[in-house]
């Protein structure tokens, strides 16, 4: 019945498979990837909440400006502010990757056919994304600190 094209094989697997279907195994399968999902959601509600009230504070310090000082400085605090949270933001959201890395990799080792061999993958990878959460992290912080250290510059006459 069956010729020799993908099309077929594929079909011969499906109608061979297709007695041995365990919905609930289906469900089993896709329920980290569902939960992994719904933590990216809720990453993303909370920071577009937090978002939206710096914003919602940044217009109110603008409204209540009385001078070009004021609205400087307003202006300043808000620049800040964005600033540091870009980089919280940023944090958790790698803190997240990474978590759900290391989870996907033991997942993999736990259902590995030999998984004392791999074992010392799953460790270097797992160590490999650490370093990166860490290096990112560390870049955070460095331009932080330099972004804070710049004080505004003197002002210089362009030359005509």
């Amino acid at each position: 019945m069956f010729k020799n094209t993908p099309f077929e094989a594929i079909a011969k697997t499906m109608s061979e498979s297709a007695p041995k279907f365990n919905p609930s195994a289906v469900q089993d399968a896709i329920k980290p990837a569902q939960e992994n999902l719904k933590a990216w959601a809720d990453l993303a509600q909370a920071q577009a909440k937090e978002v939206q009230a710096a914003m919602t504070e940044t217009v109110e310090s603008m409204k209540s400006a009385k001078d070009p000082q004021a609205a400087f400085d307003a202006f300043k605090a808000s620049a800040e502010a964005g600033m540091a949270l870009f980089a919280k933001n940023l944090k958790e959201a790698s803190t997240l990757s990474v978590g759900q890395f290391h989870s996907t990799v033991d997942a993999i080792e736990k259902a590995h056919p030999a998984p004392e061999t791999f074992a010392a993958v799953a460790k270097n990878l797992k160590a490999a994304a650490s370093t990166a959460e860490n290096a990112l992290d560390t870049a955070m912080e460095k331009g932080a600190s330099l972004a804070a250290s710049v004080a505004p510059g003197s002002k210089s006459k362009k030359a005509r």
